[in-house]
């Protein structure tokens, strides 16, 4: 097996040189470099990363969990955009780095977390980040201060540094341009009554209406999301039925997220409710297999999975590169990532209004 000293005379070079182009602690000329690098690829010499990482003491690693890779198959578990999409906006942000990424799934056991995060420690990785497959709370084990933890999708009690979608925002930013656009009927079917976003996406629902001077109508909210439940369709049906039937019914309907709009649209269709003709439908999401295959196309809001994931390693990278920080845990509030509203053919415009401030994405 080659050794330093071997590519040290094929290059022509010292040992000590070659340990500076392997470890980058000095500078060291183009032409030298080419020659150690030449020397390496014809003795077919690897280098030794477990050396490295002693005489460095970094490895060089970060690790990644999730259930991506084996999303749930349960059809009563709830979740959003698959969570593979901020894997990939992970991957994004951190090609450019000199890190590697190791990703360990969870195979949809929490139970599986304490070991993985376990088996990261012991190979030294210098950062974790946790993957949520939707917006949570979670209860992760401890990790040692000096090595930074940071949650992506979801939050903790003890402050840790974490990444969240401003479901509060993108609901507030729809309904608020809806009611530009002349609605004032604006019915919401909401997701899981105990799900996080449900209660951040309906605060956004009423602060919107509240800003306009319109009084929170109990009537026109309502749970629509029974998370797989064989009557779901059954009930979904009776709730719309109920708000068609309402002295003022509403004149746009706003669903929890895409994959609901989808039956809104059936039922809508089976009663002979043409969109957005006689009422306008809204939906959550911006997952565009969907938003964009409707007829018509749904208007929604983007759900930034991507943008999730690249602002999660773009936060490890800083703390990383600043020891102190981590060892301070001052910076604990959440950072949140946001969308536009994506203006598509399934909602009405029922009077010219003026829009400000809004990130609207008109797609004609």
């Amino acid at each position: 097996m080659a050794t330093i000293y071997d590519v040290a005379r094929i290059a022509k070079v010292s040992a000590k040189t070659v340990s500076r182009v392997l470890n980058g602690d000095a500078p060291v000329g183009q032409k030298t470099r080419d020659a150690v690098e030449a020397a390496m690829l014809e003795l077919g010499y690897v280098p030794s990363s477990a050396a490295r990482m002693m005489r460095s003491q970094k490895s060089g690693l970060v690790g990644l969990i999730t259930g991506a890779i084996s999303l749930p198959t349960e059809p009563n578990q709830p979740q959003g955009l698959p969570d593979l999409f901020i894997v990939q906006g992970i991957q994004r942000a951190m090609a450019a780095s000199q890190m590697t990424l190791m990703i360990a799934d969870t195979g949809g056991r929490l139970d599986r977390v304490p070991h993985l995060i376990q088996t990261f420690l012991r190979h030294r990785v210098e950062g974790l980040i946790y993957v949520a497959e939707f917006h949570q709370k979670v209860e992760l084990p401890r990790v040692p201060v000096t090595t930074p933890l940071v949650l992506a999708n979801c939050f903790d009690d003890i402050g840790t540094p974490a990444v969240l979608p401003d479901d509060q925002r993108g609901q507030c930013e729809l309904v608020e341009r809806l009611l530009a656009a002349g609605h004032r009927r604006i019915a919401y079917l909401t997701l899981p009554l105990h799900m996080v976003a449900n209660t951040l996406r309906r605060a956004g629902y009423a602060q919107a209406l509240a800003g306009a001077g319109i009084a929170y109508d109990p009537a026109l909210v309502e749970c629509a999301d029974y998370e797989g439940r064989e009557d779901e369709t059954q009930i979904l049906w009776d709730i719309i039925d109920r708000m068609l039937r309402l002295p003022e019914p509403p004149t746009v309907l706003c669903c929890g997220n895409d994959k609901m709009a989808v039956r809104v649209y059936g039922i809508l269709r089976s009663r002979g409710v043409k969109v957005p003709d006689e009422i306008s439908v809204a939906g959550y999401d911006n997952y565009r297999v969907i938003a964009e295959t409707l007829f018509p196309p749904l208007t929604t809001v983007e759900l930034s999975y991507t943008a999730i994931g690249v602002r999660a390693a773009q936060r490890l990278m800083a703390m990383i590169s600043d020891p102190a920080a981590v060892q301070a845990r001052e910076d604990r509030e959440p950072t949140l990532v946001s969308g536009p509203v994506y203006w598509r053919g399934s909602v009405t415009e029922r009077r010219a209004s003026k829009v400000s401030n809004l990130k609207i994405v008109r797609e004609d």
